[in-house]
């Protein structure tokens, strides 16, 4: 079967040319080793098919913030533009502007770089880009429905401790399902209009759940763009409270700047990581995050989120109460996507930056698939296709498996590890993952200084 996956893709009708279509007629050229220099704040270069383009006047105006188009600053930028930019022509009209010239003797044909573009080219012809509206209305309805019904259950049942335990379960679901939602807005996978996908996810994430969506494009593009990379992805910055894979515990031992018992860390995972990080850590930094921003919509939108929240429940369970209720909801949130989104990174490579690795090597390194069926999928929001989702980020997560088998017989070909775990094997391996950094970080720290003892 792989072999008849692997012609078909490989037929795909379409190759892309490798000369830039633009209206620019610079025709200066660079060397790599001149490109490689322009990584300053003050100083961006970086490349498109063999463009170069100047972008540091336009780093703080990007739409996906100064830190996503920073990561590829005198680098090869060509499969993040074409994962995250859906219209490439109607982006180049802007991005000409930006052309200084082109590198000279520019080539990236490499079997696979010609492989992942004919595999881009056939989820096109497969319209694999195409929503199901009706899938994404489910998914706003029930959303709606469990918040709803969280109401509904204290009201109608009174205020007890059975009433507050179950409708803390059912708003932090819907929360939890919302962020699911929210991921596919943010992604541009349900409508063709950028605006109306961000329109749609602040009344999601911002109205529905308090959270700010200009927050969430800010760290998470960064995510998709450098996943699991040192000091690139913000998801893996956790040295307050745990050193993950192979290299970060090295450093941090070596700086000797963690003040945690890492070689603990996979037995403090479970109780603190799940219930800190939402209801606490991103609370606080939410709110920091709008103020300094000064994105006013979306702090009117978060404060009403919670203006109705108290005025819903306050006057069964008391203004103390409510707020507990907040703080069960949102405990249940975090730890709910605590393990289902560290399931697909967390056990991976995590290393510093190599700017010559190919996208599709740069995103097997560093994530991994859980099986399906119809509750994992719907309990994971579709990141269970993490693979799938990572190397085509704005295709919907209802097509995802489509792509899957054509993912594997590339991966089979070019002899890149295609993991996919079951369910409970991927929550172990966090765990897993975390006692080897942890006792890692250990064994280095102590042999620097043996009087260290924790």
């Amino acid at each position: 079967m792989t072999v008849n996956l692997h012609l078909h893709w490989q037929t795909a009708m379409c190759q892309k040319g490798e000369n830039s279509k633009t209206d620019s007629t610079t025709s200066a050229t660079y060397t790599w080793e001149e490109v490689k220099k322009h990584t300053k704040a003050d100083d961006k270069w970086l490349v498109i098919d063999g463009d170069v383009y100047d972008v540091t006047k336009w780093a703080n105006r990007h739409p996906g913030g100064r830190r996503l188009i920073s990561h590829y600053s005198g680098q090869d930028a060509t499969d993040a533009f074409g994962a995250f930019h859906r219209d490439r022509d109607y982006v180049n009209k802007y991005l000409k502007l930006y052309r200084i010239g082109r590198v000279d003797g520019y080539s990236r044909r490499s079997e696979l770089a010609n492989d992942f573009e004919n595999m881009r080219e056939l989820t096109k012809k497969m319209d694999l880009y195409k929503p199901n509206f009706w899938f994404y209305a489910f998914q706003l309805g029930h959303i709606l429905a469990l918040e709803i019904l969280a109401y509904a259950t204290v009201r109608f049942l009174g205020a007890n401790i059975f009433t507050f335990i179950l409708a803390g379960l059912l708003i932090g679901t819907s929360q939890t399902q919302g962020a699911w939602l929210n991921h596919d807005f943010g992604h541009l996978s349900v409508f063709k209009s950028t605006k109306l996908n961000y329109i749609v996810q602040v009344f999601v994430f911002d109205g529905i759940q308090g959270a700010p969506a200009s927050w969430w494009k800010y760290r998470h593009y960064q995510h998709h763009a450098k996943p699991n990379v040192i000091n690139k992805d913000p998801d893996i910055k956790m040295e307050i409270f745990f050193v993950v894979g192979d290299t970060v515990p090295k450093e941090v031992a070596k700086a000797k700047t963690g003040f945690m018992p890492y070689q603990h860390q996979h037995k403090y995972f479970p109780f603190l990581l799940p219930i800190f990080l939402i209801p606490v850590y991103y609370t606080v930094e939410f709110f920091r995050y709008v103020i300094k921003r000064k994105e006013w919509l979306e702090l009117t939108l978060m404060i009403l989120f919670f203006v109705r929240h108290f005025y819903l429940f306050a006057p069964y369970f008391g203004y103390v109460g409510a707020f507990l209720l907040f703080m069960l909801a949102r405990s249940v949130q975090s730890t709910w996507f605590v393990w289902v989104s560290q399931a697909n990174h967390i056990p991976m490579a995590v290393e510093h930056d190599e700017a010559e690795r190919h996208w599709v090597h740069l995103q097997m390194h560093a994530t991994c698939n859980l099986e399906s069926s119809t509750f994992i999928d719907w309990f994971t929001g579709h990141l269970n296709y993490q693979v799938e989702h990572h190397l085509f980020p704005t295709m919907p997560r209802h097509n995802l498996h489509k792509i899957r088998p054509y993912v594997q017989s590339m991966c089979e070909k070019h002899n890149i590890p295609y993991i996919r775990k079951p369910f409970w094997t991927a929550m172990a391996d966090i765990l897993r993952s975390l006692k080897k950094s942890g006792n890692m970080w250990y064994e280095l720290y102590h042999m620097l200084d043996p009087a260290n003892d924790h």
